[in-house]
């Protein structure tokens, strides 16, 4: 049977059951935040993972996105040069696409943290006892 570990310093109970504001105070009684037991928490390392499971596909997407597009234009002269209409080519149109993905990348990720990851910077920093700016 595997045994369910915590991070060091990460509390015994759920986080339902912590008072705003008590969890992350500096035992020290200076007022500030503890840094570590934030980064050591439960909250901390969901909100890690969910910024991680967006930040790194789109970014391994968008870069092989722009490397076709690099290798496109280094290697298929002729398939870039290829008019669509008029004087716009192939490589006017897809260097062009690459400003909308771009667009749509940063979009994405605004909604994406608006509706993720603003919620559980929220919880921690009122577990932290901060008002949010």
């Amino acid at each position: 049977m595997r045994k369910v570990t915590r991070p060091v310093g990460s509390p015994a109970f759920d986080v339902s059951e912590r008072s705003a504001g008590q969890e992350f105070i500096d035992p020290r009684g200076e007022g500030e935040p503890d840094y570590r037991a934030i980064q050591q928490s439960q909250e901390f390392a969901r909100l890690r993972r969910r910024l991680r499971l967006f930040v790194f596909p789109m970014s391994a997407l968008f870069f092989l996105w722009y490397m076709a597009f690099t290798l496109l234009s280094a290697y298929a002269h002729g398939f870039m040069s290829r008019k669509v209409s008029g004087e716009i080519n192939m490589g006017t149109i897809l260097g062009l696409t690459q400003f909308a993905s771009t667009m749509a990348i940063v979009l994405a990720y605004r909604r994406f943290a608006r509706k993720e990851i603003d919620p559980e910077v929220d919880r921690i920093r009122e577990l932290a006892g901060v008002d949010a700016k």
